[in-house]
């Protein structure tokens, strides 16, 4: 690395002093985490079968509620209301991840950054 004394300490070419670097990225990490624990409080509400079931899941994966329409509830088709359910829990998780990964791709810009 070449870099010009400056004040007795070597600094990298560009002029960034490496814990000037260091607490961006202090900084980047507590807000990437505020955005993460945000995100994981909101809530997606998703419905299937034509309202019939409706879930509301958070972002941190958490199902809150379920709610079912009583004319949807057969006792001679339980498997249909069951397959519903199934249904319901996986849009809304499908939709709970996508909220999250909007919101960190918000924050890091497109940058790439593995895990993200």
């Amino acid at each position: 690395m070449k870099g010009g004394k400056s004040g007795g300490r070597m600094v990298p070419r560009g002029g960034m002093n490496p814990n000037d670097l260091m607490r961006q990225v202090q900084k980047m990490q507590q807000e990437m985490e505020r955005i993460q624990a945000e995100t994981e409080q909101e809530v997606v509400t998703v419905t299937a079968g034509g309202g019939m079931v409706e879930l509301a899941i958070t972002g941190g994966l958490e199902v809150q509620s379920i709610k079912i329409a009583p004319e949807v509830v057969d006792p001679d088709d339980v498997e249909m209301l069951q397959d519903l359910i199934v249904a319901a829990v996986n849009d809304g998780i499908k939709k709970a991840q996508a909220l999250m990964a909007e919101r960190m791709s918000a924050f890091t810009g497109g940058l790439g950054i593995p895990g993200l």
